[in-house]
């Protein structure tokens, strides 16, 4: 008895004496949690040259571009430039600094200045609108205008007694534009008269109105722009020489401008395809083979409509043979750009 008595004293000195000694020990520090690292934020840039809210094709890009703000989290600012490519060069220099990950330059007049900063900014993609080029990460994003241009010129043939076509400078996607309307109009009547006049500048609208006006002087009755803002000019002459004067918007819905003689509108909203192209760069999946080119087979990108309130709609039996035009110029039985037979 005296035995268990003993042990049982020594089992509660043990423990108190262990109690004791935890309780004079510190008590272990709380591991800091490691902070996850911070994810690059993703950058996207815009070159304009002209207003971002022109309602044509400025404003298509800058659309665009927002979504891609929107929709993929995105840091995203741009720039409105005028047409010194001294200063599209620094622009692109800027931007890149900066770790903009992806910089557009929206339109083919960007294409050189491009050329000229991406080698020092390699992980950097500089797309450059209306631009069939593929230079490493310097990757053109052409839409073909000589498409629904063509479909314009069979319109045009079909309907009046000659066209005239107002562009802003010569440059290859305005120039095969024009190509393709001649073509479409000649594809109907090769006789259908057709005069091109470039401004030299895509702000002028005085110029280009000047430019329809002489036009239609000369017998046009169909008058169709391709100068971005300065195209304003083209449906002011339209709209103040009558109803029988027939126009299109070009790259928007320019009714408005000239109700009862635009006749239809060209509508290029690629700006899906920017948004899917921007999350590939996001997400560094995006491996270019070549230029990215969008044309009437891709429906949700390129189509026409019409406006039924113009003096002069345009006829169904004209509206389905442009349909059947567009099917074969979208299966690749029509090049647009080949002289017409």
């Amino acid at each position: 008895m005296k035995q268990r008595l003993v042990w049982y004293v020594l089992a509660v000195l043990l423990i108190t004496a262990l109690l004791a000694a935890c309780a004079g020990q510190p008590a272990a520090p709380t591991p800091t949690p490691t902070p996850a690292p911070q994810e690059k934020p993703f950058k996207v840039g815009l070159l304009l040259p002209g207003s971002a809210n022109d309602q044509g094709w400025n404003q298509i890009a800058y659309d665009a571009f927002k979504r891609i703000e929107k929709e993929l989290g995105a840091e995203m600012s741009y720039v409105e430039l005028e047409q010194s490519p001294a200063s599209f060069e620094k622009a692109f220099r800027d931007f890149a600094s900066q770790g903009y990950q992806m910089i557009l330059g929206h339109g083919f007049e960007f294409q050189d200045p491009a050329l000229a900063v991406a080698k020092d900014y390699p992980n950097t993609f500089f797309f450059i609108s209306s631009s069939r080029i593929f230079a490493g990460n310097v990757i053109g994003l052409n839409t073909d205008s000589s498409q629904p241009f063509y479909l314009m010129g069979v319109i045009a043939a079909k309907m009046g007694k000659g066209a005239g076509l107002v562009g802003g400078m010569e440059i290859p996607p305005i120039s095969e534009a024009f190509t393709g309307f001649i073509n479409g109009a000649h594809s109907v009547d090769p006789n259908f008269p057709v005069s091109v006049t470039y401004i030299g500048n895509f702000t002028d609208a005085a110029a280009a109105k000047e430019a329809a006006l002489s036009m239609i002087a000369q017998g046009a009755d169909f008058i169709i722009p391709n100068a971005d803002v300065a195209g304003l000019g083209v449906y002011q002459a339209v709209a103040e020489s009558g109803p029988q004067i027939a126009t299109f918007g070009v790259f928007g819905d320019f009714t408005d401008k000239a109700p009862q003689n635009v006749i239809g509108n060209y509508f290029a909203d690629y700006g899906q395809g920017i948004v899917n192209m921007a999350k590939a760069v996001k997400e560094g999946t995006f491996k270019p083979t070549g230029n990215v080119e969008f044309g009437l087979k891709n429906k949700d990108v390129m189509w026409l409509t019409f406006n039924d309130k113009a003096a002069r709609p345009v006829p169904e039996d004209v509206r389905k043979l442009v349909e059947e035009v567009t099917a074969k110029i979208a299966a690749g039985e029509i090049k647009t750009l080949a002289p017409a037979k």
